[in-house]
């Protein structure tokens, strides 16, 4: 019985490390200001935490648009579970003819940054497809933040 007790303590302290990981304060979301004129297919902007964002959820669509969402969590330590973020995609077409309507990153935490970011840049023509894109944050099986955007 004894046993039975420890067992069920480490997994109650387990489970409450991992849910002690929190979204704090509003959620951020829309195009990131990128100042590049003419971008050229697979070219990429490296930018700032802390770039200004245009809120809304209507996205152009567009070479160069990034969009996405700022949000800050509380409770972050290395050795929680890391973020999953899942770009649900209105069905992507590549090159190749693949279709592609889900993109998953596993995004481990960092204690230290102020606030998290998750983006998707235009970098490619058939990225530009217009459409409804989902964009979800998971920590396990817990949903952090869901926000949906329209690219036309």
């Amino acid at each position: 019985m004894k046993a039975l007790s420890l067992i069920s303590l480490a997994l109650c302290c387990s489970l409450s490390a991992w849910a002690d990981v929190r979204l704090e304060g509003p959620v951020e979301y829309g195009v990131f200001a990128v100042e590049i004129k003419d971008p050229q297919p697979g070219e990429r902007v490296l930018t700032r935490a802390r770039q200004p964002i245009q809120a809304g959820e209507t996205v152009p669509a567009r070479l160069g648009t990034k969009f996405g969402v700022r949000y800050r969590l509380s409770g972050k330590s290395e050795s929680e579970l890391p973020l999953t973020l899942l770009y649900f995609t209105p069905g992507l077409v590549g090159p190749d003819g693949r279709r592609q309507d889900k993109i998953e990153v596993t995004q481990k935490l960092l204690p230290g940054a102020e606030y998290d970011v998750m983006a998707y840049e235009f970098t490619e023509p058939h990225e530009t497809r217009p459409g409804e894109w989902r964009f979800m944050v998971f920590q396990g099986e817990r949903k952090l933040l869901e926000q949906r955007f329209e690219v036309r």
